[in-house]
C-alpha cells in the first residue's frame, strides 16, 4: 500500500492506489472498485433502503446515503468509495419530477420533447441538490480518521449530457430510443439546446461535488453506445468534452482525476481517449490488451470484467479476474489500470463472489507491478 505523503499532489490517504492508478503513477498492485458496489446485492443495503422507505428517500438522506456508501467498504478491501446517488438527480433538480416505482426503473413526470419544454430548461440552482453535497461531506467525515487521513478516496459522479437527455426525452428507460432519436434527427437544434444546458449543469454539479469533498469524478455515458458513428461524436462526445473542459483539475492543491465511461463505446476508444479525461472506462466488449495498444498508455484504463462472471463458481471467478489482469499486462512508468466491472454489479450477485474478485485482483496483480 502506498501513502499519499510521497506525492504532494495527492490528498492524505491510508490507501491512495486508486488515485495513483488514475494518474498513471506507480502502485504496488491494481486498485479495484465496482460500479454499483453499494447496491441491492447486499442484504444490509436492502435493509437500509427499507428503512428509508424508497430509493429517493434513501438517496436524499445524507446519513443513509453515507451508510450505504460505507457498507461495501466494511465487507471488502476496496480501493475507493463511490457516492451513493443516482445519475438523474440533475434533471430532477430541473423540475422534471423523478420517481422510482417498485420493480421499475426511473420515471419523469415531465418530458422534454418540444420547443416549449426545451425553452424552459436551465442549469438548476445547486441548492436543490444540497442533499448530494451533504452526503459527500458526511461520507468524507466517515472515511477520515482523527488526523483527517482518509481510508480510501471518494468518487463523485453524474450522468453524461447525452445520457441525461435520453431519459429527459423518453421520460424513463427505453428499448428502442425512438423518442430521443426522432428529436435528434428531426430537430437537432432542440437536441443541441438540451445538451448544452445539460453539459453546463453537469459541470457545475461535479465541481460542486469536488468542492464538497469528492476526490475523483466520473461521467457515466450509459447510453452513448446506442448512437450511430458520427452522431456519437456530435451529440455525445462533444458535450462530454464540454463538461470536462469546465471541471476542476485541482482542489485545495490536490489533483482531481476525471473518468469517462461510455457503455458500448469501444469503437470510439481513440476519440474518447482524446477527450481530456484521465481515465477511460471500458465495458467487456473491448479487451484491455487491444485498448492499451490503441491508447498507448496516454490515459489510464478502467474495467472491464463481465458482471455475469460473478454468477460462476469461485474458481471461475478467479480465473476470469486473472485473465483480465493479464490482458492489461505488465505495468510501466506511464501505465495505469483500475480494475472494475464492464457495467454495474447485478442485484443477484452472490456477495461472497465479490470477496473472491477483490482478493484475487490484489493478489494476482502484484507480480504485474514490478
Amino acid at each position: 500500500m502506498t501513502v499519499a505523503t510521497s506525492s504532494p499532489s495527492l490528498p492524505p490517504l491510508a490507501n491512495d492506489r486508486f488515485l495513483r492508478a488514475c494518474l498513471r503513477l506507480p502502485t504496488d498492485c491494481t486498485p479495484v472498485w465496482l460500479m454499483r458496489q453499494a447496491g441491492r446485492y447486499l442484504p444490509e443495503y436492502r435493509a437500509t433502503r427499507d428503512q428509508a422507505g424508497s430509493f429517493m428517500g434513501l438517496a436524499t438522506n445524507p446519513e443513509l446515503a453515507c451508510e450505504v456508501t460505507m457498507q461495501p467498504l466494511r465487507r471488502y478491501d476496496l480501493d475507493a468509495a463511490i457516492l451513493f446517488s443516482d445519475i438523474l438527480t440533475v434533471p430532477d433538480a430541473m423540475g422534471l419530477g423523478l420517481s422510482f416505482a417498485v420493480g421499475e426503473g426511473p420515471k419523469f413526470a415531465k418530458v422534454v420533447r418540444d420547443e416549449a419544454a426545451v425553452a424552459e430548461l436551465a442549469v438548476p440552482d445547486m441548492d436543490k441538490l444540497r442533499y448530494v453535497f451533504d452526503a459527500v461531506r458526511t461520507i468524507r467525515r466517515e472515511l477520515s480518521d482523527a488526523n483527517g487521513v482518509g481510508k480510501v478516496p471518494l468518487i463523485g459522479f453524474s450522468g453524461s449530457p447525452w445520457t441525461l437527455a435520453c431519459y429527459m426525452v423518453e421520460g424513463g428507460g427505453s428499448d428502442d430510443y425512438r423518442a430521443v432519436k426522432t428529436l435528434m434527427y428531426q430537430r437537432p437544434d432542440l437536441m443541441h439546446r438540451i445538451l448544452s444546458v445539460n453539459a453546463d449543469a453537469v459541470a457545475l454539479y461535479l465541481n460542486t461535488q469536488i468542492e464538497a469533498g469528492a476526490q475523483a469524478v466520473m461521467v457515466f455515458d450509459s447510453w452513448g453506445g446506442v448512437l450511430a458513428d458520427g452522431a456519437f461524436q456530435q451529440f455525445s462526445l462533444a458535450y462530454t468534452q464540454r463538461v470536462l473542459s469546465q471541471l476542476k483539475k485541482e482542489h485545495n492543491g490536490f489533483r482531481i482525476p476525471h473518468i469517462v465511461f461510455t457503455k458500448g463505446g469501444g469503437i470510439w476508444l481513440n476519440e474518447i481517449a482524446d477527450s481530456g479525461a484521465d481515465v477511460i472506462g471500458l465495458d467487456w466488449t473491448m479487451g484491455l490488451d487491444k485498448a492499451r495498444a490503441l491508447t498507448g498508455d496516454r490515459v489510464a484504463l478502467q474495467g472491464n470484467l463481465d458482471p455475469n462472471v460473478l454468477f460462476a463458481n469461485p474458481e471461475q471467478v478467479q480465473a476470469e479476474v486473472k485473465r483480465t489482469l493479464d490482458a492489461f499486462g505488465k505495468h510501466t512508468a506511464q501505465s495505469g489500470h483500475v480494475f472494475n466491472l464492464g457495467h454495474g454489479i447485478s442485484q443477484f450477485t452472490p456477495p461472497e463472489n465479490v470477496s473472491v474478485l477483490v482478493d484475487t485482483v490484489h493478489a494476482h496483480s502484484r507480480a504485474l507491478h514490478g
